[in-house]
């Protein structure tokens, strides 16, 4: 590994993050693991200069407070912490950043190279992934977002023909999406894309259910599943490439963090999960994963893509998924995206979105009175998808959005703008 690295062992802070992504900023590669790493644990990490004991308010966990190992102060690692008071260190930081204090730390102390850069974690990775598969062959889901896209070129320059790419329509993709992931990968990227159209089996799945994790869960289950039976057609595939990020891990729960939302590529994969799990960009926050396209080469319309959850519309099409909710959800995020690339916004807004609640207000169609379904559009800006503010979309652009969605979906009546930051909101509904 060509990079320097600091480990945040997490003590029940709630800035984790923050520290991860100053200390990456400074240059030093750094990485987040629970506070009771075990030494062989922590001695099999690469190249790793020193310690940060990371503490905070939730230190107490089921009525004990969680404390690093003893044995970890005996391994000789330069150690600093913050609001931690068992510490043995002889340093503390006083607050997230202390941008002297950590530096003097960083480069002083552990004497870590500034040499954090995209380039050499490609190389790393890619090292990473040829040690780990060696001559066998991948599977990959390629949705055609960010995330899957990255992973596929990482894993094309790693390991060539030996990855083959699966598209499935689930049926919960966004209007013209999946034709479109056909022709850029296969007829553009020379892929070997391998498609399948399951929309009818995935929303068979879902009919009648409303729990947004158990939405989650069959959608990631079902996706499995569709990869075990195209595996089975194939020989040889042994491994299976995800394009899990940081904020997934962390969204779906640490040991002092209870879970925001579970992500199919984290929390929803089956027990009886056949394969062994690629996931090179699990340590990268989006900003950095958008970056890391941009250092393979991918086109920038792909890299800077519209984010798209792993279920899609399914946590889009709010509560238990019916045909009329969902081809609204299409529709009006359509006209959506349509308006906004008309008005620039599509270049400035991170994220953009509509979503179907389910249930209906009363309105009026042909001088009649109508029970129908409200439309609700989304627009955040983000660095990094751990925190969102709402865009201030012009009043004539959503006036405009607003008429055409009113006249031009069915089954709608109602529109309606969130003004939600996450937090206390998360970016998806559900």
């Amino acid at each position: 590994m060509k990079q320097d690295m600091i480990v945040i062992l997490d003590l029940g802070s709630t800035q984790n993050t923050v520290l991860a992504r100053e200390i990456r900023n400074l240059g030093v590669y750094s990485e987040i693991h629970p506070h009771d790493i075990t030494p062989r644990e922590l001695q099999a990490l690469p190249n790793v200069k020193g310690l940060i004991l990371n503490g905070g308010e939730n230190r107490v966990v089921e009525g004990r407070e969680v404390q690093v190992r003893e044995e970890i102060y005996a391994l000789g690692y330069p150690v600093i912490s913050v609001d931690y008071p068992q510490s043995k260190c002889s340093e503390q930081l006083s607050e997230l950043p202390d941008q002297e204090m950590l530096k003097r730390f960083l480069f002083d102390t552990c004497r870590a190279e500034a040499n954090w850069n995209m380039k050499n974690f490609i190389e790393d990775q890619v090292e990473l992934i040829r040690q780990q598969v060696g001559d066998r062959k991948v599977l990959l889901a390629l949705s055609g977002g960010v995330d899957s896209s990255v992973v596929a070129a990482m894993l094309i320059r790693a390991i060539g023909a030996q990855l083959t790419c699966v598209h499935v329509n689930h049926g919960l993709m966004r209007k013209n999406e999946s034709e479109s992931v056909v022709k850029v990968f296969r007829d553009q990227l020379h892929a070997n894309l391998v498609y399948v159209d399951a929309a009818e089996r995935f929303l068979g799945k879902l009919a009648g259910v409303a729990d947004p994790e158990q939405k989650r869960k069959i959608i990631g289950g079902e996706f499995i599943r569709v990869f075990e039976e195209e595996a089975r057609k194939l020989e040889g595939i042994d491994f299976l490439g995800q394009g899990t990020i940081y904020p997934d891990i962390i969204e779906s729960g640490t040991k002092t963090a209870k879970m925001v939302k579970s992500h199919h590529n984290v929390g929803g994969l089956p027990e009886d999960l056949k394969f062994e799990l690629v996931e090179p960009l699990k340590q990268l926050f989006k900003d950095e994963v958008r970056a890391c396209g941009v250092e393979l080469g991918l086109p920038h319309d792909m890299v800077y893509r519209q984010p798209f959850p792993g279920p899609g519309l399914g946590v889009r099409c709010l509560g238990a998924i019916t045909r009329d909710r969902l081809e609204a959800v299409r529709e009006s995020d359509a006209i959506l995206r349509e308006e906004f690339a008309k008005a620039g916004l599509d270049k400035k807004v991170w994220q953009y979105f509509t979503v179907v609640p389910d249930f209906k207000s009363v309105g009026m169609k042909n001088n009649a009175r109508v029970f129908e379904y409200m439309v609700i559009i989304r627009a955040i800006n983000t660095v990094d998808a751990m925190t969102a503010s709402v865009e201030k979309v012009d009043w004539d652009v959503l006036e405009r959005i607003t008429n055409r969605i009113l006249s031009e979906v069915e089954n709608v009546n109602r529109v309606c703008y969130d003004m939600s930051p996450k937090p206390p909101s998360t970016i998806e509904f559900e």
